[in-house]
């Protein structure tokens, strides 16, 4: 049996963003559920696009996901020889001509074509030129165009789509080797997906319609062509095509704010694949082995950010307190926060309220300097100035004249206590302690606060709600 073979082949002109992302994660996982192989090629024939950074900024998308391949990375800058040599055994087989049109031409050509609301195309001027007409034209640059047939139909076995039909009659003649010597990118997949040996091609539902291009090459060059798996578009929730606003971003960017990269890849593996269960968190040899192209839908995937937090959040509290403390150091490395002395009961407190891990420093100002707030925020709903004087007095009080319990529950039990003791409601304790401690009114407990804080640092903010009630 053939071992199967896929790649990703992204260009380089800047940081892949999350489609770019999801192709690589389908391609990955085809490959590992039946332990084939998975190659990474950077398609950088397009000399005037190339942004040189691009490079960096795909290995390291693919290294934070965890995403390995399997060989050295392959450029098809540096197979250009290789393109030409196909390109010209084309030319030989008349599978192929040369095109000598200008820009200028080409550019007058497709502006009649869409005043006469004709789709845009070349019209195969230099199809059929003579010998003489070569001849009169050999000091002239041209680029190569593939002849592509007339009549017939291009017919495959969509992975994903089913069976496919297209008419040849409605594609024009591609260009495959442009003035520079540089293939384009029909003729350089092509070579190169055959070379590679590549079996399986998934890629995004933009190129459906190059597709009868590629088969009619692979037809021209004598070669079977690999199976196909054309993915659908991503949407946002309004059913509108993914855009910034929904949050089709760079990778790494969602790494900057604080995504963990096992939520990325099981978000992305979900979107427009399921296993046909209910289940939603996947581990990455779950998701191997259970992984096929037959489950992936025909319809839009929804990019829903809201699912990404929740997501997020779940991995971020299955994490050890010496794991979250690692990665938000690594983050987040000249924060102040990662310097406090008490970051690890600051993580405890907070891990099951992280979405992101920047929220951590987002989030939690008040336990690096006292919080400011108005008088009337101390005070409950169903709570009154008096009893609230009351409670906070008492509170100071007793955590003055007794031991100071460092745990979470004994500080719960100790501010019980003054309630009990003194005929207090909670409202008139547990809430204006939260918000002497915290400044806000949601926020962790005020036994989780006074536990993080300490008892020197919390005492200190009671009496400063004290004085301010006063």
């Amino acid at each position: 049996m053939q071992k199967v073979i896929t790649r990703f082949a992204p260009s380089p002109t800047g940081k892949p963003h999350v489609g770019n992302i999801r192709t690589a994660i389908f391609a990955y996982l085809w490959a590992k559920h039946n332990k084939g192989h998975f190659l990474l090629r950077i398609e950088d024939t397009d000399q005037e696009r190339l942004v040189p950074e691009s490079l960096k900024y795909i290995e390291e998308s693919l290294a934070w996901l965890g995403i390995d391949f399997d060989q050295e990375i392959i450029y098809q800058s540096k197979r250009k020889e290789i393109h030409q040599k196909y390109a010209n055994d084309l030319l030989k087989s008349k599978r192929a001509y040369k095109c000598f049109c200008t820009k200028e031409r080409l550019e007058k050509l497709r502006e009649n074509q869409i005043k006469k609301k004709m789709p845009p195309g070349y019209d195969g001027l230099c199809r059929n030129l003579t010998k003489e007409e070569l001849l009169a034209k050999k000091d002239a640059s041209y680029v190569i165009r593939f002849k592509m047939p007339k009549n017939g139909v291009a017919k495959w076995d969509d992975k994903i789509r089913g069976e496919m039909k297209i008419n040849f009659d409605i594609s024009d003649d591609p260009i495959i080797l442009k003035t520079d010597g540089f293939p384009t990118y029909h003729l350089a997949s092509v070579v190169d997906d055959h070379e590679l040996k590549i079996t399986d091609v998934i890629r995004g539902e933009e190129w459906i319609s190059s597709t009868p291009k590629h088969l009619a090459l692979y037809e021209a060059l004598g070669w079977q062509p690999p199976g196909f798996a054309h993915m659908p578009h991503i949407n946002g929730p309004d059913g509108s095509k993914l855009s910034k606003r929904h949050g089709d971003t760079a990778l790494l960017d969602y790494r900057a704010q604080g995504y963990l990269p096992e939520a990325i890849f099981n978000f992305l593996a979900l979107l427009g694949w399921n296993d046909g269960t209910e289940k939603e968190i996947f581990e990455k040899k779950e998701l191997i082995k259970s992984f096929n192209l037959k489950r992936i839908g025909k319809s839009p995937a929804v990019f829903d950010i809201k699912k990404l937090d929740w997501m997020n959040g779940h991995y971020i509290r299955n994490l050890t307190t010496e794991q979250l403390k690692n990665k938000i150091i690594k983050l987040l490395p000249g924060s102040k926060i990662t310097k406090l002395k008490n970051l690890d009961r600051i993580l405890e407190v907070e891990k099951t309220r992280l979405v992101v891990l920047c929220d951590i420093e987002k989030e939690t100002d008040f336990y690096l300097d006292a919080p400011k707030y108005g008088a009337k925020l101390l005070i409950f709903k169903k709570s009154n100035k008096t009893d609230t004087l009351k409670g906070l007095t008492e509170t100071l009080q007793y955590f003055e004249a007794e031991r100071w319990p460092d745990t979470v529950k004994g500080l719960n039990l100790s501010l019980g206590n003054v309630a009990a003791n003194h005929n207090l409601s909670n409202g008139d304790v547990f809430w204006p302690a939260r918000v002497a401690l915290s400044g806000l009114e949601k926020s962790p407990s005020p036994a989780e606060l006074l536990w993080v804080l300490g008892k020197k640092e919390s005492l200190k903010r009671i009496k400063k709600a004290i004085n301010l009630l006063k």
